[in-house]
């Protein structure tokens, strides 16, 4: 079985690198990596490809910045080009990026049948263009990975109870792989100059990043609370703040860190404040509190007991949540006991 994979972003490389594991151990599989080059510099895309082993790309695009008209339009023409010389029996694509709807729209106007792997995730909110990436691809494909009872609720609700599976979420099975790596080698995953104590955050949605008043009630937040805050900067947030922002004192930022860095500057945070939903499931998969920098979440799971507390750009939100008590209720099952790449092998193999 022949299976074109295609990534992009940041965290697709994370979920790529879970799933290709398990189909490249398995002969039958024959999988060819696509890389669109959404993310395409040092810190955003090849570190990954190294530190987790991801075989290096069969073809990269380079598709490079630019308005999502504009990327999805060449993805299209690229992917297209080599979905037609390649002839796989099935396309992969993950997530909610523009890769991820140019490959299920090249693919199906190809008639190649497309599985989409973390399906049926809803934010009810169309005015961010994940939710439509989302929406558009679970539509046009033939087999759909849930990796939560809420996105099978979601899918059922939307007529595709058919072609839905419960998968499981592949990023708990990479948290717990690379979990166990970095544990063996800890002070290899360190960032030096971090203090001793200290809250995480990333900021990077557009919500916030294109929003000045957004992220100026978000630095004023952070300015209020009494804790270092660590804060790996998107590049887009970079530039937008160098020329509009004086950061607060406590805030230390940090050039962008690759995966295993990053979890394990996760497991040495006191809470986490972000506004990405991988970072959301990786904190509470690590048993941190979060804080959501958004007005929604589609992670609905990880609510409970106050394990993460959305609070948008509200600065007084925002400073009520980062001094509320850490949770001590257990958390709850949902997403997968951590086998879902091989879920999503067994089902691909039978389709």
């Amino acid at each position: 079985m022949k299976i074109v994979s295609i990534v992009g972003a940041r965290p697709q490389f994370i979920k790529a690198a879970t799933v290709s594991r398990v189909l490249r151990a398995n002969a039958a599989i024959h999988e060819i990596l696509l890389h669109t080059g959404q993310h395409y510099d040092e810190n955003m895309s090849d570190i990954f490809f190294r530190e987790l082993n991801i075989p290096l790309p069969d073809y990269n695009l380079e598709v490079g910045s630019g308005s999502h008209a504009t990327q999805t339009g060449i993805m299209l023409r690229g992917i297209e080009d080599i979905l037609i010389k390649e002839k796989p029996d099935c396309t992969l694509v993950y997530g909610d990026t523009n890769s991820t709807l140019a490959g299920a729209l090249a693919a199906a106007k190809l008639h190649i049948p497309v599985a989409h792997v973390e399906a049926g995730l809803r934010s009810f909110n169309r005015a961010m263009p994940e939710e439509l990436n989302r929406i558009v691809t679970d539509h046009i494909a033939d087999i759909l990975f849930a990796p939560t009872q809420t996105a099978i609720d979601n899918l059922s609700h939307e007529g595709l109870a058919d072609v839905t599976c419960f998968s499981g979420d592949v990023m708990y099975d990479s948290v717990l792989y690379y979990k166990d790596q970095i544990q063996r080698d800890a002070s290899k995953y360190k960032t030096p100059g971090i203090p001793p104590e200290y809250l995480l955050a990333t900021i990077h949605r557009a919500e916030n990043t294109d929003n000045p008043e957004n992220l100026k009630n978000i630095f004023q937040a952070f300015s209020r609370l009494n804790h270092s805050i660590v804060l790996p900067i998107h590049p887009r947030t970079r530039k937008i703040l160098q020329s509009a922002f004086t950061i607060p004192a406590n805030v230390h930022i940090i050039d962008p860190v690759g995966y295993l860095q990053m979890m394990k500057l996760t497991i040495d945070s006191t809470k986490v404040m972000t506004d990405s939903g991988g970072l959301q499931k990786e904190a509470y998969f690590l048993k941190k509190q979060c804080i959501t920098l958004r007005t929604e979440t589609e992670w609905i799971e990880t609510l409970h007991d106050q394990w993460n507390i959305v609070t948008g750009s509200d600065p007084i939100l925002i400073e009520k949540a980062a001094k509320t008590d850490l949770p001590t209720a257990a958390q709850r099952p949902g997403f997968g006991t951590g086998k879902s790449a091989t879920i999503i092998m067994e089902k691909l193999l039978g389709f």
